[in-house]
């Protein structure tokens, strides 16, 4: 699925004019920005890094812990078409571990078209193919509300996947009033994004956005948020 606006939204919603694919990669840019997550408190609603909205736009987070919360290095992209959240969660996931891919190689690998990409199964495909070896499996999770089981193996999954340096890329659906930081508010909003850090005492996750919705790509959110904003979709761990 990707991000799904009504038409025109996407120029209001400041993510900008809207690249052809590879655009970004024309002409040399300048070294990513370092996003420094140590320097920001990890209470939900607290974004990280706002502002840069250009499709294309990097940015860098350095991993690092604490004694409560971990998060990985990753080379953060703006989606770079309103459509291309799905590979762009996946290049950000497979950053953390290897040299990122395009996004536009990664669209074709997914088989996104202008629709998005159907089912966070394809993902955890291209996750696998890229990596080697088939860590990364699909995680349903069709009740909505989450039964307790499905909530404790999310917990589960971020904690133990990010523990051994592996993202996860969430499919979500964010209702008007159930939305994380800048979404906007009179629309639902079918998307990818990427976890890649966790507060076990906040319970709070880090995420990393694609779409940079009202500018915001970096931002914690508290874990039983993340759980009802994944169904009726899934996640690939």
């Amino acid at each position: 699925m990707r991000a799904r606006l009504v038409p025109g939204t996407i120029a209001a919603l400041a993510i900008g004019a809207l690249l052809l694919p590879g655009t970004a990669q024309a002409s040399a840019a300048p070294a990513a920005p370092v996003v420094d997550v140590r320097a920001h408190g990890s209470t939900a609603g607290t974004a990280l890094a706002s502002g840069y909205d250009k499709p294309g736009t990097r940015l860098r987070v350095d991993a690092g812990r604490t004694s409560n919360a971990r998060w990985l290095e990753i080379d953060y992209q703006v989606q770079q078409t309103g459509y291309w959240c799905g590979p762009a969660a996946t290049r950000i996931a497979l950053s953390a571990r290897t040299a990122a891919p395009s996004q536009g190689e990664l669209a074709a690998q997914l088989g996104t078209t202008e629709a998005g990409t159907d089912h966070i199964g394809q993902i955890t495909a291209v996750l696998n193919a890229r990596l080697g070896g088939g860590w990364y499996e699909t995680k349903e999770m069709p009740n909505d509300p989450p039964t307790q089981a499905q909530r404790d193996l999310l917990w589960h999954d971020i904690v133990f996947d990010i523990d051994r340096n592996y993202p996860l890329v969430a499919n979500i659906v964010a209702p008007p009033g159930n939305q994380p930081p800048g979404y906007p508010p009179d629309q639902t909003i079918y998307h990818y994004f990427t976890v890649f850090g966790y507060d076990a005492v906040d319970r709070t996750v880090l995420i990393a956005d694609p779409a940079s919705f009202g500018g915001n790509q970096i931002y914690w959110i508290s874990f039983d948020q993340l759980a009802t904003l994944i169904p009726p979709k899934g996640y690939s761990a």
